[in-house]
């Protein structure tokens, strides 16, 4: 079985991917991740490169990508220093991905169809992948790493 053309997402409240749907001029698919710089290799001071960003890609009705709101709110070391109350880093990317989300007209919470694409942004790469892995199909979304695979029905591994 081949990867889809357009690979389904399943919309699964207060789970993570409770952020996607429709709107007037397509789909959406937003979240808040922590992610590394590609060319990141771990060792000390690692937590000034975990970064904390907020997502919104943007999709026409046919599944393909229009656009990337990206928006990073700081570090896991930042984080660390006030984790609770809302400036903390978390609070703040969370605000502001419900800020960018109340911008998008007529949006519903459902399940998106999306074609793959990828972009990189602060050295991060962002975007639906797929492949093969020894005959096996797969689509990845990133920096999320939320896994898609047959039979296609939207659901995710981590």
């Amino acid at each position: 079985m081949a990867v889809p053309q357009l690979i389904p997402i399943a919309y699964e409240p207060r789970h993570r991917t409770d952020a996607i749907g429709h709107y007037a001029e397509g789909q959406f698919l937003g979240s808040v991740t922590y992610a590394f710089p590609e060319d990141y290799r771990p060792d000390d001071g690692w937590e000034e490169h975990k970064r904390l960003f907020t997502v919104l890609h943007t999709f026409d009705s046919e599944g393909r990508h229009r656009d990337s709101e990206i928006w990073c709110a700081g570090s896991w070391a930042e984080q660390q220093r006030n984790p609770q109350g809302p400036d903390s880093v978390l609070a703040q990317a969370q605000a502001h991905l419900a800020k960018l989300l109340r911008s998008l007209p007529r949006r519903r919470y459902t399940d998106i169809a999306v074609q793959p694409f990828r972009l990189t942004r602060d050295g991060v790469m962002f975007g639906l992948l797929t492949g093969e892995d020894e005959g096996d199909p797969w689509a990845e979304l990133y920096p999320d790493r939320l896994g898609f695979g047959p039979p296609w029905d939207g659901t995710y591994d981590t």
